[in-house]
């Protein structure tokens, strides 16, 4: 019998008797297969639960604010994850110092298992709340491209995408106005059997230092390959290829556009995810969950 492809879990409620943990986490994303948990792919999320499962010595998975695709970065992404109480006491010190952060010696610990590429920054207790996709309001993005001559210095090029020709910076920044708000952005998404495609982008602004070009951008949530597809369609402005009125048109396809390409993913880093304030978490909740689901 053929065997069942692993599917990306989804967030569960909390489990009974445990204690959800936030995670904030790092990762150069260059030598992992996106996040989700693949069967024989390198991961983050692989690499994660088995770390947190040697250190809780409890089997447990996390859940993040958003499942980046191969080769993306995060400075800011964000997890949760439940850990049975019993297993607290493997985790960290219950003697620790006035003003210690109570996960401390968890963090500390976490980094003598876990691979370079890949760090949690900080680890609180959660709200009880908390989800860390679904309570989320909004995530933002970097994408950042060097016009340099030379393409991009050594220390910098895994997370800087080279762009040898010239672009119009202003022309980028104004046309991708057009783009905000609540809209329909199959044209920039891969297809996902189930998944709306409607997302309120809410910042895409560009800017350049020098010969180097940022993009940032943020939206309550982005389906699949869905902002490297709006640096991608942006960059065909910004050649003088296409204008503004063509990038704005995208908004009315029913499926992904093959007349753009997606920008690389070495570009692009998850820099931050904004929560609301913990009275609130569980109405954010019930709106994302009831936006998420198939039509």
């Amino acid at each position: 019998m053929r065997p069942r492809p692993l599917r990306a879990p989804t967030s569960p409620d909390r489990t009974a008797g445990a204690v959800r943990l936030r995670l904030d986490i790092a990762y150069d994303g260059t030598e992992f297969a996106g996040w989700a948990v693949q069967a024989g792919q390198r991961t983050v999320a692989g690499v994660l639960d088995e770390a947190l499962t040697t250190v809780f010595r409890a089997p447990v998975r996390l859940f993040a604010a958003g499942r980046t695709d191969t080769g993306v970065h995060a400075t800011g992404q964000v997890a949760h994850v439940d850990v049975p109480d019993s297993a607290l006491r493997y985790a960290y010190s219950r003697t620790r110092r006035d003003g210690e952060p109570e996960f401390l010696a968890l963090t500390r610990r976490l980094a003598r298992f876990l691979p370079a590429d890949v760090r949690v920054l900080r680890v609180d207790r959660a709200a009880s709340d908390f989800d860390a996709r679904f309570s989320a309001l909004r995530r933002h993005y970097a994408y950042r491209l060097s016009t340099a001559p030379y393409g991009v210095a050594p220390q910098l090029a895994r997370y800087v995408t080279a762009w040898s020709r010239p672009l119009d910076v202003d022309a980028m920044a104004e046309a991708s106005q057009n783009l905000l708000g609540l809209n329909d952005f199959a044209a920039f998404c891969r297809h996902r059997e189930g998944a709306t495609t409607i997302r309120d982008l809410q910042r895409l602004d560009w800017v350049r230092d020098g010969d180097l070009v940022t993009a940032q951008v943020s939206a309550d949530a982005f389906c699949w390959s869905m902002v490297r597809s709006l640096v991608g369609a942006v960059l065909a402005v910004g050649e003088h290829r296409r204008d503004a009125a063509w990038l704005a048109g995208l908004l009315s396809a029913s499926r992904r556009s093959s007349d753009f390409t997606a920008a690389p993913a070495r570009g692009l880093t998850l820099v931050g995810v904004d929560y609301p304030p913990d009275d609130q978490l569980a109405a954010r909740t019930v709106i994302t969950r009831d936006l998420r689901k198939p039509r």
